[in-house]
């Protein structure tokens, strides 16, 4: 059986390196330095954000396996990205309350030069917030760096109604989507 070749992800997310870390699956980081885009269809713009950031550092490295993720958080055709300040990380809060949005994981590998993208998207739900609430969660500063302006996996948890589909994909990387993509991440070589 061929040796497997190590994995590049191209991320500064601590959240996506905690997670290939815990499936023990072996990688280094490279974080490009890409224009993401910001309007269009949200399943689109994850795809193709994944996929700018992959690209770069393929390019970077010829004949390297990377690994490109990005999220989208949406509401309709309405995205919520990263909120730039305080102020915009309450009102993306607020516009969240009470809601059902969409959390859409682009995922893309690029592998002997060849680029496969897939997308998860995963429904999840806001309790109806209170101002209070908002304001401990914004003040925790946990909104920085996070699509949507939370963090599930942290004090986030406490605005989250409930969710259907991948957890894993709120928290930054849709591990079924990666796996239906490269099986053999997984396993033993």
């Amino acid at each position: 059986m061929p040796a497997r070749r190590s994995l590049i992800l191209a991320s500064r997310s601590p959240q996506r390196r905690a997670i290939l870390e815990q499936l023990g699956i072996e990688f280094s980081i490279e974080v490009p330095g890409v224009e993401e885009l910001e309007t269009g269809p949200p399943h689109e713009i994850a795809i193709e954000n994944a996929y700018r950031k992959a690209r770069a550092v393929a390019d970077a490295h010829p004949g390297a396996r990377v690994l490109g993720v990005d999220t989208v958080v949406a509401v309709g055709a309405q995205m919520y990205g990263k909120p730039p300040d305080a102020s915009a990380a309450r009102a993306t809060i607020t516009a969240l309350s009470g809601r059902r949005h969409a959390v859409i994981g682009g995922v893309c590998l690029i592998e002997d030069g060849t680029a496969r993208t897939a997308a998860a998207t995963t429904m999840v739900e806001f309790r109806a917030l209170d101002p209070g609430l908002i304001d401990w969660y914004v003040d925790s500063g946990e909104w920085r760096e996070r699509a949507g302006g939370y963090a599930i996996q942290g004090r986030g948890a406490a605005l989250v109604a409930g969710i259907d589909g991948d957890y894993l994909n709120v928290v930054g990387l849709p591990v079924p989507t990666l796996l239906e993509l490269a099986p053999d991440l997984i396993r033993a070589g």
